[in-house]
This record gives structure tokens, C-alpha cells and sequence, in this order.
């Protein structure tokens, strides 16, 4: 009997390439996450002493690995793809969907960042618009959440931009920077899941 491989993860967008992370990615993700060290420390959760390391990275690409033959979510490294002046294949940021739930919610979590060059460009805006298609389609999600501290005013006009529809405030949801923040709370409806479940009982 034939066993044929699953198709590789891969994401399109207008000016991007999605794809899994791998170990050839290490340099450049690397070299991403140093130079925007201080940008990108004030949204995240304290870096291990080892965040950067060949070591580090490896364990990465594996939970990527196992994130994707379980289901439970996708991780993506974002890459220019030449379209614009950034050349093709240069790592930008990353984006995974994240905390699949089956069953009754059909839900997951997606989380984002990146690099300080590459910011206020579109290029997130254009990589949550293809993942966000993923979610609903390939995936068969009824939902997606994401959250961010109240004051990333850039974060919030990005989810706002893709159809994310502000729902509250989770307190101390997360710790970032080494205090637990308060998030608000973001989440967007695939449009023909709501309401009713065709077949199910009158109440």
C-alpha cells in the first residue's frame, strides 16, 4: 500500500511567502530577533537566556513540526518574495495559529510579530489576511482569537484591518516582559458558521 506525503504547509500572499520554519533558518532568525531585540521585547514574554541559540532553534522547528502532524495549529515564518524592494526569501516576521480546539468550538489563537525594519510596511497585514483564509478554509475553523496589551495601538489597527472585532479585557493574561499584562481581546467569525447548527434540536 501507497502512503502519500502530506502537501507542505505554504501560504501566499501578494508580497510574501508562508511557510513552516526550518533548521536552514536559524541565521536569519536569529540575526531578525537580535537587531529588534528592545522593539520587540516590550511586547513579548522575557526571552530565555538561550532564545537565540542553534540548541533553542532546533526545539523550535521541531514543536513546529508536531504542531502540524497533530493539527493543532500552523506555524508560519513570514518571507519577502520579491515583489516589492525587499529581496526574495528574506525573513520578515513570523505568525502561527496556534491552540486548535476541535469539536463544538472549531476555534483557535493566532500570535504574530515582527521584525523592526520590516514594520508599518502591510507586510502582517497581508500574512494574518492569508492565514485568516487558511483558518477558515483549509483548516475548517469557526473562529479565531488574538490579544494584545491595550496600548499597541499598531496591533490593534492590524486585527481591526482584517476583520477582528474587539470582545474585552482578559486581566493579567499574560506575562510580557516579565509582568503579567492585561490583553484585550480580539476574535474573527467565519460568516456562514453563525447562529444555528443545521440539524440541531429546537430549545
Amino acid at each position: 500500500m501507497l502512503f502519500r506525503r502530506k502537501p507542505e504547509l505554504r501560504l501566499d500572499a501578494p508580497r510574501l511567502a508562508l511557510r513552516p520554519p526550518v533548521m536552514a533558518d536559524h541565521a536569519q532568525w536569529a540575526r531578525l530577533r537580535r537587531e529588534g531585540d528592545a522593539f520587540l521585547r516590550e511586547w513579548e514574554p522575557l526571552w530565555a537566556r538561550d532564545h537565540l541559540s542553534r540548541a533553542a532553534f532546533r526545539n523550535r522547528v521541531a514543536w513546529a513540526r508536531r504542531l502540524v502532524e497533530e493539527g493543532r495549529g500552523a506555524p508560519f515564518f513570514i518571507f519577502a518574495n520579491g515583489a516589492d524592494d525587499v529581496p526574495a526569501g528574506t525573513l520578515v516576521g513570523a505568525i502561527t495559529l496556534d491552540n486548535v480546539r476541535r469539536g463544538p468550538a472549531q476555534a483557535g489563537t493566532v500570535g504574530y510579530w515582527v521584525g523592526q525594519g520590516y514594520a508599518r510596511r502591510g507586510y502582517m497585514t497581508e500574512a494574518l489576511a492569508a492565514v485568516r483564509g487558511h483558518a477558515f478554509g483549509a483548516a475548517d475553523l469557526s473562529r479565531i482569537e488574538a490579544a494584545c496589551l491595550p496600548e499597541n495601538k499598531p496591533s490593534r489597527a492590524l486585527l481591526e484591518r482584517c476583520g477582528f472585532k474587539y470582545e474585552g479585557v482578559a486581566q493579567s493574561y499574560l506575562q510580557i516582559n516579565g509582568r503579567w499584562r492585561s490583553h484585550v481581546l480580539y476574535a474573527a467569525l467565519r460568516p456562514d458558521r453563525r447562529g444555528r447548527v443545521e440539524g440541531a434540536a429546537a430549545s
